[in-house]
C-alpha cells in the first residue's frame, strides 16, 4: 500500500456497496466488474461469490490461491439437477488416489428414499387401548367378586357336594360300635343247679331289681343264648355282680368250650364283709364268638369260690 491510497483503501472505509451512494461515487467507487473486485479503487478484494472458493481440490486454473471462473455478477451459477454432480464440487473419492466410500444412512433417519421415519404412533395407540381395557376388566371382576362374597356370607348350613355334615350322635355311636352287641338281665338267663331269682338285696339295675341268687353251690349254672353276631370275633364279656366282702370266681364256657381264664368275681372295691348291698361291682373276661348264634355258660365247678349274686351280662368290643 502506498501513501497515495491510504484514504478509501483502509479496511474501515472499504465499503463494497459504496458505489450505490453519492459520496461513494464521488470517491471513485465503481460496480464490480465481471469476476473482479468491487468497491473503491484499490480496495482489498476480500469478498468472493458464493461457491467461488473450492476446498479439497485445486482451482480451475491449477494455481494456488487463484480464483476459478465465476458467473457474471447477479447470476446464479448453473448447477446440475437434483442428484446430479455439481461442477464446483469435487468429492474426495474423485480425486486421484481418493478412496471409494459408501454412504451409510443414519439409523432411523431415512429409508433409502430420503424420507424420515417418525414415531410409531400406531403402536402407542394400541398400547393405550390395551391398558384401558385391562382397567375396565379389573373393575368388572372386582364388582362381580364382591357379589360372590356376599352370597358366600349368606350361605346356609346345608352341606354342598364337597362338604360333609357333622355326624349325628347316632352316626357317632355306630362308628364306635359297628354292631349292636347283646345285653341281658339276670332274670332272663336260664337258671340251673339250684339258682333262682330274688329282689331282697337292693342295688340291682335289672328291671324290678331282680338278680340271680343261690349260685354259691357246686353245680349252680346260668346260661345265656343269643344270636345276631355279624362276624366271628374276640369280644369282652362283662358281668355285674355282688360279693359279701370276699373274692369269688366261676368257670366260664363259650360254645361248649371252657374258657382258658375263669370269670373273676373279686372284691375290687373293698366292700365290707357280709354286706351284699354295698358289694355291687363289675368284671370282664375275654371270649371268642362265632358268627350268628352263641352260647355262654357261667357255672360253679369243684374248687370254685362261687358266693356271688348276678345282676346283668353284656358284650363289648375289645378297645
Amino acid at each position: 500500500m502506498t501513501p497515495g491510497n491510504n484514504g478509501a483503501s483502509t479496511p474501515e472505509e472499504d465499503d463494497p456497496f459504496g458505489y450505490l451512494y453519492a459520496d461513494g461515487q464521488a470517491n471513485g467507487a465503481t460496480p464490480p466488474p465481471g469476476g473482479g473486485g468491487y468497491g473503491y479503487p484499490g480496495s482489498v478484494n476480500r469478498v468472493r461469490a458464493v461457491g467461488e472458493r473450492k476446498y479439497g481440490q485445486q482451482t480451475a486454473q491449477g494455481g494456488y490461491g487463484q480464483q476459478a471462473p465465476t458467473a457474471p455478477y447477479g447470476q446464479v451459477p448453473q448447477q446440475g439437477g437434483y442428484g446430479q454432480p455439481n461442477a464446483h464440487y469435487g468429492a474426495p473419492e474423485t480425486a486421484p488416489g481418493g478412496a471409494q466410500t459408501a454412504r451409510t444412512p443414519m439409523p432411523g433417519h431415512g429409508d433409502g428414499g430420503g424420507r424420515g421415519r417418525g414415531p410409531n404412533t400406531k403402536g402407542l395407540l394400541i398400547g393405550a387401548i390395551a391398558v384401558v381395557a385391562a382397567v375396565v376388566i379389573g373393575i368388572a371382576v372386582a364388582m362381580t367378586g364382591g357379589g360372590d362374597d356376599d352370597k358366600g356370607d349368606q350361605a346356609g348350613t346345608t352341606p354342598t357336594a364337597s362338604q360333609s355334615a357333622a355326624p349325628t350322635q347316632q352316626e357317632t355311636k355306630t362308628a364306635d360300635e359297628p354292631e349292636d352287641l347283646p345285653k341281658i338281665d339276670g332274670k332272663a338267663l336260664k337258671l340251673d343247679g339250684g339258682t333262682s331269682l330274688s329282689a331282697d338285696v337292693k342295688g340291682a339295675k335289672a328291671d324290678g331289681g331282680f338278680y340271680v341268687n343261690g349260685f354259691n353251690q357246686v353245680g349252680a349254672k346260668v346260661t345265656w343264648t343269643f344270636s345276631g353276631v355279624k362276624k366271628a370275633e374276640d369280644l369282652r364279656l362283662y358281668a355285674r355282680y355282688s360279693v359279701p366282702g370276699t373274692d369269688a370266681y366261676a368257670t366260664l364256657t363259650v360254645n361248649g368250650k371252657a374258657n382258658t381264664q375263669p370269670l373273676g368275681l373279686k372284691n375290687f372295691i373293698g366292700s365290707p364283709k357280709g354286706d351284699y348291698e354295698k358289694g355291687w361291682q363289675s368284671t370282664w373276661a375275654p371270649v371268642s364268638l362265632n358268627k350268628g348264634t352263641n352260647v355262654i355258660e357261667i357255672s360253679c365247678a369243684e374248687g370254685n369260690q362261687c358266693d356271688a349274686l348276678f345282676d346283668q351280662l353284656w358284650l363289648e368290643q375289645v378297645p
